[in-house]
């Protein structure tokens, strides 16, 4: 019985896709034929697929130009193929090959070499396949990758503030912890409209300033002679344009996860996490995890795990893989936050750590512990208990009053514990 296999060479503006029976004994031949990547060849190559009646397609991650090859193939051949009879347990199944796994020898490169060589080695077992997850996942992962991308460049906004008011000589800085806090934009928004005497700008700052009045006019006594008030207004104009989009997609978010809210709320209990450390990590693995049969496969997928390089019984190296980015991002940023809870256990595991790792090692299995932990919430829909020596009833309450206040300003309906809590907001 026949068993056909497509591989794809996926470029910009076309595909060279081939076809071969992998059942057979001997060489394979292969059925070559090229598509445009547009949205009416894609569907063109689906019905193509099916009609060679294709059983399972790999394609190589190339740049962004394969998420629209794998969309048209999962619109319109998935189902076919299922349906179709005799069709197997791996019938319609899609590959997305890494695309160092499948590197040629040199000067041995062109399109429909690669494609023969991606459906070999993947009937050999040599690709290093990628997950992809579902559809409805991977809109959560696009609105959570796009709201970390803009608080990054929010961040560059705000440094490139203070450098132009540095360049303007005026000093402002240096004497207030928070440049965009309530003082600071007072002042700020003053100087884009125009003002210029340090008095009257002076004058608006919070009396809970530390500085004093004469220290923040010395500070902004330059705004009279070199006016930067334009610059100035145009930074709060699009920094002010930033905490809009941000708050949009807390909002599209909050609203794509709503039907995991459980799953939100157990993972945010976590120290070091938070509600949105905690969206942004369902969007990555998913509100169960469910494709990592264990947390070794989870940890090994994110790359927290040590790594393994061995030659003739002896180990070269045991630098983590590379992982996914963004999740190994957020274990390392909870990591940093988990060990400054006051008494709370990953504060004593890295304590005994630190000595004998250094800072960031001992940061790194601390994450690593993290992710262990994320998969056994996620996937057997646990909740987490602080095993610290020293963490006060205080500390926990205040915190439960602080997430359910983020849920709550996210639009998710949270009921407190206990009516303590209720009270305490």
């Amino acid at each position: 019985m026949s068993y056909r296999i497509a591989g794809i060479d996926v470029h910009k503006r076309m595909l060279a896709v081939v076809v071969a029976d992998v059942a057979g004994e001997g060489e394979y031949e292969f059925e070559r034929r090229k598509f445009g990547a547009t949205p009416d060849q894609l569907q063109v190559l689906a019905q193509w697929l099916a009609q060679q009646e294709v059983q399972e397609a790999v394609m190589e991650s190339t740049a962004q130009y394969w998420k629209p090859v794998w969309g048209a193939l999962e619109r319109y051949g998935k189902a076919g193929c299922k349906e179709r009879e005799g069709a197997g347990p791996m019938s319609g199944t899609l590959h997305l090959a890494q695309a160092k796994s499948n590197r040629g020898q040199r000067g041995r490169k062109n399109d429909f070499a690669d494609a023969e060589r991606l459906l070999k080695r993947l009937v050999a077992q040599e690709l290093i396949l990628s997950f992809v997850p579902e559809p409805e996942q991977r809109l959560w992962r696009t609105v959570t990758r796009k709201k970390y991308q803009l608080t990054r460049h929010m961040a560059r906004v705000k440094n490139q503030l203070e450098a132009l008011l540095e360049e303007a000589h005026i000093k402002l800085s240096s004497l207030i912890s928070d440049l965009l806090g309530v003082s600071g934009r007072r002042m700020l928004q003053a100087v884009a409209e125009g003002e210029s005497d340090p008095a009257k700008l002076a004058s608006l700052a919070d009396q809970r300033l530390r500085a004093s009045a004469e220290q923040l006019r010395d500070a902004l006594g330059a705004s009279t002679d070199l006016k930067p008030g334009r610059l100035v207004k145009m930074a709060l104009e699009e920094l002010g344009l930033l905490q809009t989009q941000i708050e949009e997609l807390d909002q599209e978010s909050a609203g794509l996860l709503s039907p995991h809210q459980g799953a939100v709320e157990r993972l945010a209990e976590v120290p070091g996490f938070g509600v949105d450390s905690s969206q942004q990590i369902i969007a990555e693995v998913g509100p169960t995890a469910a494709t990592f049969p264990s947390a070794k496969h989870f940890s090994s997928w994110v790359g927290s795990c040590p790594g393994q390089e061995e030659s003739a019984g002896e180990s070269k190296s045991s630098r983590s893989p590379k992982g996914n980015r963004n999740a190994r991002r957020l274990l390392n940023q909870a990591a940093q936050c988990a060990v400054k809870v006051k008494g709370g256990i990953f504060e004593v595991v890295f304590r005994r750590m630190v000595p004998r790792l250094g800072y960031k090692a001992a940061i790194w299995a601390i994450a690593h512990r993290l992710g262990r932990l994320i998969w056994k919430i996620l996937h057997d829909g646990v909740r987490y208990e602080e095993r610290g020596p020293a963490v006060s009833a205080k500390s926990k309450k205040a915190r439960a009053v602080r997430m359910i206040k983020q849920l709550r300003e996210l639009g998710y309906r949270v009921e407190p514990p206990n009516p303590q809590m209720e009270n305490a907001r």
